[in-house]
């Protein structure tokens, strides 16, 4: 019975380690080329045609000041944490209806964990952490 609990243990244990490996932040920054046309992120990252996403993730939506948010963001009541954020990022519009986000959404599993990787890089300042 021991050895099973340590089998299961192992295994949980590398899915795990596995996961975290899918999230490779250097390839999230070439994905996220295809977000640099309405986001910016970094130091000096200013609004767009969407908001700075400088600390994203743990944020709640439609509070970046100074961006403009759809009511439907603004009243979703989601904080961004990144079993959300993959939603959001697989199909806007399904998961806020009546967002302005008029991007199509990322269909690949690993595009999106490494998008998510790449902003979780950035604190609220914009600094990388």
């Amino acid at each position: 019975m021991k050895l099973l609990s340590f089998s299961v243990a192992c295994a949980a244990l590398m899915a795990s380690m596995g996961a975290a490996a899918a999230q490779d932040a250097a390839a999230g920054e070439k994905v996220f080329a295809k977000c640099k046309i309405c986001h910016q992120v970094g130091e000096g990252a200013k609004n767009m045609v969407g908001p700075v996403l400088n600390g994203v993730v743990g944020r709640h939506a439609g509070v970046y000041e100074g961006y403009h948010y759809s009511d439907a963001n603004k009243n979703s009541g989601i904080t961004w944490d990144e079993a959300t954020l993959k939603e959001y990022l697989r199909d806007p519009k399904a998961k806020v209806p009546g967002t302005k986000m008029i991007f199509p959404g990322l269909k690949s599993d690993d595009d999106i964990a490494n998008v998510i990787a790449y902003l979780k890089q950035f604190g609220p300042d914009g600094k990388k952490i």
